[in-house]
């Protein structure tokens, strides 16, 4: 193995903290990946890696030369697709995650004019719809929705995406329409959403004039803890729900649900993607996320 596949190698196993799950992503045995780091330390002249039974860490040592060597990993790439042709510019394998809602319903549809420019890309997606690991994961770049609390990855946030409170015809019909949160006290149920994590309900929210948030608790038949669920039930007649428009604009367009309080709506939610920092920044990356914020820009707030 010549010194700059060594250097990839030591890399991924920096990246992943794991030899096995190097071994894996890199798709050679895992005694290759141990003697491939074994020579770069003998040949750097000091240890690069802390091994434990449990756990692989980077030491001083390595954390320089990662610095050094990113730069590097990143060139040989450019150079490498230099004399391709332009639709072949970018290409390997690239794996995302994103929630299961954006995933179907904007990068799914719109991924076939990503990959007719650059055919030579595999793109492999993920949607585990809860906070994964990045780096344990081998994930490349993740969608996420809300406030980032993982200070370890880098996050270029995109915007906001708007929600909108729905209800089906049907149930308005039996209830009648809230013309406002007071009016949700007066008879009115909700579908309830517990997140997967914590298991505890969401309450209802809406933004006062001066921007501040209003929280309520109301009743619900039925409580569920995933998005497709969630506006099923609403469909279905059991209740009012608060829900990014991208995901129901469809069914407000067939009158399959009806937006009520238009002037109450929930906080809008930031959208970011990440990505962790020693993720080498191939220049596929860099397409999927100039792609993914052009092709999320129409369902962003239009002040994001």
């Amino acid at each position: 193995m010549d010194r700059f596949e060594q250097y990839r190698v030591f890399a991924q196993v920096a990246e992943m903290g794991s030899f096995t799950k190097a071994a894996k992503l890199l798709k050679i045995p895992r005694a290759s990946v141990s003697a491939a780091v074994q020579q770069l330390e003998a040949q750097v002249g000091t240890r690069l890696l802390h091994r434990t039974t449990r756990s692989v860490q980077v030491t001083p040592d390595g954390e320089q030369l990662l610095k050094h060597i990113y730069p590097l990993l990143i060139e040989v790439e450019s150079i490498e697709n230099l004399f391709q042709s332009p639709r072949q510019q970018v290409s390997g394998r690239l794996i995302i995650e994103a929630p299961s809602r954006i995933a179907r319903r904007i990068i799914a549809p719109e991924l076939p004019g990503l990959l007719r420019k650059h055919p030579a890309l595999q793109v492999v997606m993920s949607s585990a719809d809860r906070a994964i690991n990045l780096v344990e994961e081998g994930v490349d770049c993740a969608v996420r929705v809300g406030e980032l609390h993982d200070g370890s990855l880098v996050a270029k946030p995109l915007g906001s995406i708007a929600l909108a409170n729905c209800a089906s015809p049907e149930y308005l019909h039996k209830y009648g329409e809230p013309g406002d949160p007071d009016a949700l006290a007066e008879g009115h149920w909700v579908v309830g959403y517990a997140a997967s994590r914590s298991g505890k309900e969401e309450p209802w929210e809406y933004c006062l004039p001066n921007g501040d948030t209003q929280q309520l608790t109301l009743p619900a038949w039925v409580t569920v803890n995933n998005a497709e669920n969630y506006i099923a039930c609403c469909i279905a007649g059991l209740g009012l729900i608060q829900v990014p428009r991208f995901d129901i604009q469809h069914l407000l367009d067939s009158g399959k649900l009806v937006e009520v309080m238009s002037s109450h709506r929930a906080p809008a939610m930031p959208v970011s993607l990440v990505y962790p920092h020693r993720r080498q920044n191939s220049r596929r990356l860099r397409v999927f996320m100039a792609w993914f914020s052009e092709t999320i820009r129409p369902h962003l707030e239009a002040s994001a």
